[in-house]
């Protein structure tokens, strides 16, 4: 992999806070995204496919309603 350089002086984030600051938040922000990502990922992957509710529990899908009134 090949090192670019990238000026980002000249943004007023940079200016008012320093480049430190600003690579430190984006940093923070794309490991937070990735974490998010992850998570909504396993989230899919357990709940989130096609199979229904397991042969054990059908019939049961009504119980847990509020009854009419």
């Amino acid at each position: 992999m090949k090192a670019i350089k990238v000026s980002i002086d000249a943004d007023p984030d940079v200016q008012r806070d320093g480049r430190s600051a600003v690579m430190r938040r984006a940093v923070e922000a794309y490991l937070r995204a990735r974490r998010e990502r992850r998570i909504a990922d396993a989230y899919r992957e357990g709940y989130g496919d096609s199979r229904g509710i397991d042969p054990e529990f059908e019939g049961w899908d009504d119980q847990g309603r509020w009854p009419e009134d």
